[in-house]
């Protein structure tokens, strides 16, 4: 589609500095954009490129306008307008409503008319499947399972029995909701399995990344909130419980019976304990180890970065020497306080 910078500034509340008759159909970045593009200026660093743009229009913050070459929709947050405009501007594919001659649905499933169902996709008995649900090519909806109004699923997602999966959800190849918990009772003959007969609720507008998997409740149901969004190949245990609007980026694991408040943010890679608290508003860096509760909003990190190997190896070897060095340093400390008395 193409759109007037005005119509734009209108739709989306904010100031437009420049031509409002000027007309953009696509995003780019600052970089490669062109006449007909919005890029966007959002961190500081790539400000560097804002003198050289060819864009149409750029979303920046008020106080760089001065420096934009072209015209300018003036944000506060210039990062979600940004997202906004590219929403409207690259609408999501739409699904013609029907069942594709390859697709295997069970005559006691329930598919709403207008539901779009793909080649190869499995629907079993008792599945309900809501309006304009576009379910992708190899998606497997098990027997129960249910999925509300608007939401896709891309290609080869598994949902597993009973699952119950919100409205305007948008689940990536490879994503598997309500596989086993991974329940297990140690004995003397070896590791009995524990049956895992809760399910997972998963709420309305959550995203659920490739090759992401969400483990059924061992009694009680794991549940993934409205807004939840679940990177790529991240993990969550059985019974987890994760609060609205909460962000975990990629290969990150959340071991089970956790529960995790709403708006947190959690970097690439982080692992969590199982059996934790972990309160609203918490932002964990990429990389770290959460191994406690956490009561108190705010910012959290773990982990070494990076070095040189040659005194990170040193440093490693310093590390396994601090029990020593902390009973050195006491005693030396008692020694001065009893040499001042």
């Amino acid at each position: 589609m193409s759109i007037t910078l005005g119509e734009l500034a209108v739709r989306f509340g904010v100031a437009l500095q420049g031509d409002p008759e000027v007309r953009v159909s696509r995003v780019a970045s600052l970089e490669h954009a062109d006449a007909d593009a919005v890029a966007f200026l959002a961190n500081p660093r790539w400000r560097r490129f804002l003198a050289g743009t060819r864009a149409g229009a750029v979303v920046l913050d008020p106080q760089y306008a001065a420096e934009c070459p072209v015209p300018a929709l003036l944000a506060n947050n210039p990062y979600a307008v940004y997202a906004r405009i590219a929403g409207l501007l690259h609408p999501p594919p739409v699904f013609e409503p029907g069942v594709d001659p390859g697709a295997v649905v069970d005559p006691r499933a329930q598919v709403d008319p207008s539901a779009h169902i793909g080649a190869n996709a499995v629907v079993q008995a008792g599945a309900r499947i809501g309006p304009r649900v576009a379910i992708g090519p190899g998606c497997v909806v098990m027997r129960d399972a249910e999925i509300g109004a608007d939401t896709r699923l891309v290609a080869n997602v598994t949902l597993c029995p009973g699952v119950r999966v919100g409205e305007r959800c948008l689940l990536h190849p490879g994503a598997v909701i309500g596989a086993d918990g991974f329940g297990f009772a140690p004995d003397r003959e070896g590791l009995v399995k524990i049956p895992q007969i809760g399910s997972v609720r998963i709420g309305n507008d959550v995203e659920i990344g490739a090759n992401t998997t969400v483990d059924r409740g061992a009694i009680e149901d794991t549940v993934i909130g409205d807004g939840v969004k679940l990177d790529n190949l991240v993990q969550i245990g059985h019974n987890v419980h994760i609060g609205p609007h909460t962000a975990l980026a990629a290969c990150s694991g959340v071991s089970g019976s956790t529960k995790i408040g709403a708006r947190c943010m959690f970097g690439g890679q982080t692992g969590i304990a199982g059996h934790l608290t972990i309160c609203d508003d918490v932002t964990v860096t990429g990389k770290s180890l959460v191994t406690g509760n956490i009561r108190k909003p705010g910012t959290y990190s773990g982990g070494l970065p990076i070095d040189e190997t040659a005194r990170f190896r040193k440093n490693a070897a310093r590390f396994h020497q601090l029990d020593e060095l902390a009973r050195q340093l006491l005693g030396l400390i008692r020694s001065l306080r009893n040499g001042q008395s």
